[in-house]
This record gives structure tokens, C-alpha cells and sequence, in this order.
């Protein structure tokens, strides 16, 4: 019970249920003084207006969001007026149908804020076949209202925002926190449990494309916010746990080790992991109640329970030296020593957002300038030159919008040789739930009947037991709010508030309530059959086909994260801020491969080509950002020796292999600059280095020399990083030129 409370109160201080608040105010507001005197002709179009424009209001740069909500409201008036006056004559109206909807549905290939302006277009479409205008004046009228509508939500929005001026990226931040506690906890089962590593793989490539989603919105929200005065207080905050979390993320894709060389390490010894386990587990709990927090304003929770987590992780290292003795356990000593280090950094971070949230006054300031800080935000292309690239059967978003007019129009077409009273319900249907993929649009189509038949049953009991209209434009309402609330989080349950809502909305008008409840289920069972035979019949988008273009950015990306971290290996001073960048872009391509991965398990079996073949190598690109994470945060935290000539040569062959790669996705002739034989005696002598280190400590040990001092620590660490890590990722490359090079005979020469 205390739990369900708590979990009740957080969705009542959600950025959800506020942003679901402003559509409720927008809409009841006008309908209400409107209604009461005696001007109900004019308070429909207004709320239709502020209805069509509300998708648009997302999280991010208010800027943007000012500027997406103006061109949604232009666009939804345009469409609105189309479809009005082409009513009467069908052939005329078939073909500006089909021309808005393809049209619309392209904007998408501009972005998420896009896509949403996009959306309401098509909204746009729907609505206008609701609506009953037929003189000139009339449908001028009514377009000029729905605008007016706009401006108005778009003000409720604004007045929103001046209110309660970080709410949005509060919850932002909170759920970024939740999520990369999540991840932390995922990351912790892949330590120890080889059984379901592979299942556990699969989860946390969904977790980090969550996570850098929310980072992509943080960073759009939060850099770009620059007064003349410079930052407020809680500006800085906010900014000072954005870099906190993002560090965190960086640190658990560093932390990932080779776990082929952990379970070697440490088959018969996997007590000694444990400490480090139950760390990260404390940690990611730690992470998710501090989400709540930001929240609710609870106090913070204690932090003796971290503390005490990594005391018994150091004593683990300890412990392992004392029973297996050097040097026999040096190789295992030193993988647990660098996963403390990891995990000690982490709890450095944690501390730090802790701090902020405390107002400790010295984690009150963040140094970023402008021009670095612009350069973190990922700019999106907006010239006319974007739509004509994508004007092909190459493009998914192009065979998307060609898909969604066709079965718009047959839809359409469909409800008038039937006569079907709501032909718009099932339009309707098609633009919520098609999706680019087959996966999603049937798993929308799913939820969209099961939600639209249970909001249909709590309608139908509500209807039977009263029949009382104000009651039923109370209860249109409030379904409304919490729909618009949930649409993100549970599609199911928002899919059922807005049939409510839309059946007590037409029982406040028409009388025969049943009647729209039964219609609004057979109209909402044959739109989503229409949306789902649509995108598996007609120009399908497999997304085996698709992968080829997210590859190649993955290999580009992580071909640049390497060489960043050379540079940052040659001179850390002069080069983090182009490593973070490099770093940066990988983990957003890898954070696109790895939605093109979850898309692809959504696809029938049977358009699963090759994917284990595929899952290998989205788990090989994953893996080598990690060991190149791995390498560079050593050389950021630690003082390192100077950049050896074999580690530039590894680096070399590493770089030639991805590029290899790289060349048979986009099919041109490669060169080899660094022979086999040439990078595998940079490899040997590597590995020398570290054992001459590792004798060295043997000889002081045998002289009685046990203590260990911070220097040879480190200078161990890091000929046993750098050489492990280089064999690993050496490795990691040559297996992912094998796969590459299947792929493209087993797939891409077929397609």
C-alpha cells in the first residue's frame, strides 16, 4: 500500500499529469465561458484548435517549442481549410487526401519535434471530416477559431512554464536517473550470471537508448538556456546533476569488462565478484530513490549503505590477494582493482549529485562556455535538401508515408461504400497507431482494441447507471487529463480514458450513447486491421534491410571515438573536449543501432534474417565502445606514462580493420597500412612491458618490499589496461569485419 501511495504521489507531481493539466485548462477554460454564454457554435472550433496543437508541447528549448506550436497551428488551418472546401467534389478531395497525408507524414525525416507537428497535421485531416461547414464563410470562420485555439493553448503552455519553470526538466532529470539506476542494477547481473547474459544484453540496449533519448532532451533543454545574467541557482543545479548522470552512464559503459576473461579469472572464485555486485545494485537503487526525490522533496536517503557497499568491495580485493598470494593472484587482483576504481567514481558522482541537491554551496557553480557547450547539442538539418534526399523506396520514412496515404484513402473509401456513420474514427485509429515499423503499429494495434473495448465497458456501465450530462462532460474531461498523461507511459490505459472521453463527449451531445459505444469499437477493430495489413503488405520496411546506414554510422563513430582517444592519450590537456565529443556521437549511434535492434525483434519471425548474425554484431559494436570508454576514462583519471609506439601502431590496426569493415558496407576497394605481423609484435611487446612491471614487484616482494605505492599501482593498471584492452579490442575488430562481411553476402546482396 505505501508503495502504490508513493507511486500515486510521483505520478500526481509528474511533468505527465502537468502537462496533461494544460490540456484539460485549454480545453475546459473557453468551453465553459463560451458555453455558459451562449456562444457553444464558437467554443467547438477553439478547442478543437487547442486540442490539434497540444502534441507539440514537448520538453526541450522553449524556443523550439514556441516555434513548432506556431508552424502546427498554420499547418492544422491550412488542412483544415483544404479538406473543407474540397468536401464536396471527391475526386478533388481524394487527391488532396492523399497529397496532405503524404506530405505531412514526411515532416517526420526533420526529427521528434517534427514528427509531432506532423502528427497534428494529420489530426487535422481527421477532425475536418467531424466537422459540418459548408458555405465559404463558415469554413473561415471555423479555421480562424481553430487558430485562435492555438494561440490560446500555446499561452496556457507558456503561462505553464513561467509558473512552474523547471518542471519539465525536473522530471527529465528523474527519469534519467531512474533509468541509468536501472542500468547499473542490469549491469550488475551481467557480472556474475553467465546463464541469462545474453537476455540481459538484450535488455540493456533498450535502457541506453532510453537513456541517451533523455540525455538528447536534457542537453536541448538545459545548454541552451543562457540569460544575459548568466544561469539561476537552480539552472545550475540542474546542469551540475545533468553532468553528474551523463558521467555516471560513461562510467557503466566503461565498467563493462571482458567478460570471457572474467569467467576464465574467476570461474571457481565468484564469491569475490559479489562485493562488487551488491555495489552496483546499492548504487542503482541509490540512483532511482534519488529520482524520486527530485520529485517528491523527500530528504535524501543515507548514504551509510554505499559507504558500507564499497568498503566490503575493497576488502574483497584484499581478501582474494590473501588467499590465492602473488603473483598468482595479480591478474585477478588487478581486474578487481580497476572495477573499484570504476565503481569508486561512480559513488564520486552520486556524491556529487547528493551535494547539489543538499545546496552544499560549493557544488554551486559549473564551468561550460558557450561554444563548447553549443557544440554538445545534436543540430537538426532543416533545408528543403533533407525531404529530397529522402524522396526514394530507400528511405523508411518515405515508404512510411506512402503507406499511411494509401491506407488513409482506402479507408476512407471503404467508409463510403459502406456507409460506415464515423469514417473518421478509423482514420483516426491509422494515424495513432501506424508506425514506420511493423512491430510497433501491431503492438499499438493491440493495445489500442484491448484499451478502446475496456474504455468501451466502463463507458457502457457509466451510461447505465446514470444519464446525467454534467456528469458526463466532468468525467470527458478528467479521462481526457489522464489520457494525455499516460500516452507515453501506458498506451493501453491512455487508449481506454479516450474512448471515455470521446464516448461521454458525444453522449453529452447525442443522446444515443450505446450507439456511439458500439460504433466506436468496430470503427477502432477496423482501422487498426487496415494499419497493420498495410505495413506488412505494402512496401513493408523490414528492418534487416534498414540496418545498413546505422551501421555505417556506428563503424564511423567509433572509428573517430578511437582516435579521440589516442589524442587523449598523446596530450589530455588540449584534447578532452574533442574526446567528449567523439564520445558523445559514438553513444548516440550506438544508441541508434541499438533501436534499430529492438525494431528488428518486433518484426515477424520469419523477416528475421541472420539475426544472431545481427545480434553479434550490435553486442561487437556495443562491446568496442565500452573497451575504448574503458581505455579513456583510465587515461582521464590517472597520470599515464607517455603514448607508446606500439600502442599508436594497435591503434592503427584497429582503425584499418574498422575501416575494412567500413568499405564493405558502402562497397569500396580498401587498404591494408599496417601488416598482421607488424601489430601483433606491438601486441607481444606490449604485454612484456607488463610483465617486466609485474617482475619487478615479484623481486621487491621476494626481498621483503610488500607495500605497494600509488605509482607502481598505477603503472600496472595501466600496462595491464592498455594491453588487455588493445588484444581486446584487436579482437573485437576483427570479428566485426567477419560479421560485417556476412552481413553483406548474406543479406545486402539478396535485399
Amino acid at each position: 500500500m505505501k508503495e502504490t501511495i508513493k507511486q500515486l504521489e510521483l505520478f500526481f507531481r509528474s511533468s505527465n499529469f502537468g502537462r496533461g493539466m494544460r490540456l484539460g485548462v485549454a480545453l475546459a477554460l473557453p468551453f465553459v465561458i463560451l458555453y455558459s454564454l451562449g456562444y457553444f457554435e464558437f467554443a467547438l472550433p477553439i478547442v478543437v484548435g487547442a486540442f490539434l496543437n497540444a502534441p507539440g508541447d514537448m520538453p526541450g528549448s522553449r524556443k523550439r517549442m514556441v516555434n513548432a506550436t506556431l508552424i502546427s497551428i498554420g499547418l492544422t488551418m491550412l488542412i483544415t481549410a483544404v479538406i473543407l472546401f474540397t468536401k464536396p467534389f471527391l475526386p478533388l478531395l481524394l487527391i488532396a487526401m492523399g497529397i496532405i497525408t503524404f506530405s505531412v507524414s514526411l515532416l517526420s525525416v526533420y526529427g521528434f519535434r517534427a514528427s509531432l507537428v506532423s502528427f497534428s497535421g494529420l489530426l487535422a485531416i481527421v477532425i475536418a471530416f467531424a466537422i459540418n461547414k459548408t458555405t465559404p464563410f463558415e469554413i473561415l470562420i471555423q479555421v480562424a477559431l481553430m487558430g485562435v485555439g492555438g494561440l490560446w493553448y500555446l499561452s496556457v503552455s507558456l503561462l505553464y512554464q513561467i509558473i512552474f519553470p523547471k518542471k519539465d526538466q525536473n522530471q527529465l532529470l528523474s527519469d534519467t536517473l531512474h533509468l541509468t539506476g536501472d542500468y547499473l542494477k542490469l549491469r550488475a547481473k551481467l557480472l556474475t550470471n553467465t546463464k541469462n547474459r545474453d537476455k540481459h544484453l538484450k535488455q540493456s540496449f533498450n535502457l541506453q537508448n532510453q537513456i541517451n533519448d533523455k540525455h538528447e532532451t536534457l542537453r536541448e533543454a538545459l545548454l541552451t538556456v543562457r540569460k544575459r545574467s548568466g544561469r539561476s541557482r537552480y539552472e545550475e543545479k540542474q546542469l551540475l546533476i545533468f553532468l553528474s548522470s551523463i558521467k555516471i552512464f560513461e562510467l557503466i559503459e566503461a565498467e563493462q569488462m571482458n567478460y570471457e576473461t572474467i569467467d576464465k579469472t574467476f570461474e571457481e572464485r565468484k564469491e569475490f565478484l559479489k562485493p562488487a555486485k551488491e555495489l552496483n545494485n546499492v548504487m542503482g537503487e541509490h540512483l532511482i530513490r534519488l529520482s524520486e526525490v527530485l520529485i517528491q522533496h523527500d530528504p535524501l536517503p543515507s548514504k551509510n549503505e554505499l559507504v558500507t557497499a564499497l568498503d566490503k568491495t575493497d576488502d574483497s580485493i584484499r581478501n582474494y590477494i590473501d588467499k590465492f598470494k602473488l603473483p598468482q593472484a595479480r591478474e585477478g587482483a588487478l581486474i578487481l582493482k580497476n572495477l573499484y576504481d570504476y565503481q569508486e567514481q561512480l559513488l564520486e558522482e552520486i556524491t556529487a549529485i547528493r551535494r547539489t541537491m543538499a545546496n552544499v554551496k560549493e557544488a554551486s557553480k559549473v564551468s561550460i562556455k558557450r561554444q563548447d557547450a553549443s557544440q554538445f547539442l545534436t543540430l537538426h538539418e532543416y533545408r528543403f535538401n533533407v525531404i529530397l534526399q529522402n524522396l526514394s523506396l530507400d528511405s523508411t520514412l518515405f515508404r512510411h508515408s506512402l503507406r499511411l496515404s494509401f491506407a488513409m484513402l482506402f479507408a476512407y473509401s471503404l467508409g463510403l461504400f459502406f456507409e460506415i456513420q464515423n469514417t473518421y474514427w478509423i482514420l483516426l485509429t491509422i494515424i495513432v497507431i501506424m508506425r514506420p515499423s511493423y512491430g510497433l503499429t501491431k503492438e499499438r494495434s493491440k493495445d489500442r482494441i484491448i484499451g478502446t473495448i475496456i474504455g468501451a465497458v466502463i463507458a457502457v456501465g457509466i451510461v447505465l447507471l446514470t444519464q446525467n450530462q454534467i456528469l458526463y462532460a466532468v468525467l470527458a474531461l478528467f479521462s481526457l487529463i489522464f489520457a494525455f498523461a499516460l500516452l507515453q507511459q501506458n498506451y493501453k490505459s491512455a487508449a481506454a480514458l479516450i474512448t471515455i472521453s470521446i464516448v461521454f463527449v458525444y453522449s453529452f451531445i447525442n443522446p444515443k450513447a450505446l450507439e456511439v459505444i458500439q460504433f466506436r469499437v468496430i470503427d477502432t477493430f477496423i482501422g487498426a486491421v487496415i494499419a497493420v495489413v498495410a505495413n506488412y503488405s505494402l512496401l513493408p520496411s523490414w528492418e534487416v534491410f534498414n540496418l545498413k546506414q546505422v551501421l555505417i554510422k556506428a563503424l564511423k563513430s567509433n572509428k573517430t571515438y578511437l582516435h579521440a582517444t589516442q589524442d587523449l592519450y598523446q596530450d589530455p590537456s588540449n584534447n578532452s573536449l574533442a574526446y567528449n565529443l567523439a564520445r558523445k556521437d559514438a553513444f548516440l549511434a550506438i544508441s541508434q543501432l541499438n533501436a534499430a535492434f529492438q525494431r528488428l525483434t518486433q518484426d515477424p519471425k520469419s523477416k528475421q534474417k541472420e539475426f544472431q548474425l545481427i545480434y553479434e554484431m550490435v553486442t561487437l559494436h556495443q562491446t568496442l565502445i565500452s573497451a575504448t570508454a574503458s581505455i579513456g576514462n583510465f587515461i582521464a583519471q590517472h597520470q599515464t606514462t607517455p603514448a607508446s609506439v606500439e600502442f599508436n601502431i594497435l591503434i592503427k590496426r584497429i582503425s584499418n580493420t574498422l575501416q575494412e569493415a567500413l568499405d564493405i558496407l558502402e562497397q569500396t576497394p580498401s587498404q591494408d597500412n599496417i601488416t598482421k605481423i607488424k601489430a601483433d609484435e606491438a601486441q607481444k611487446k606490449l604485454e612484456n612491458e607488463y610483465k617486466r612491471l609485474a617482475h619487478v614487484r615479484d623481486e621487491n616482494i621476494k626481498q621483503g618490499n610488500e607495500e605497494l605505492n600509488t605509482e607502481t599501482l598505477h603503472a600496472l593498471q595501466e600496462a595491464y589496461l592498455i594491453s588487455n584492452h588493445l588484444g581486446w579490442l584487436v579482437s573485437l575488430s576483427d570479428n566485426l569485419k567477419r560479421s560485417t562481411k556476412k552481413y553483406n553476402q548474406t543479406i545486402l546482396r539478396i535485399e
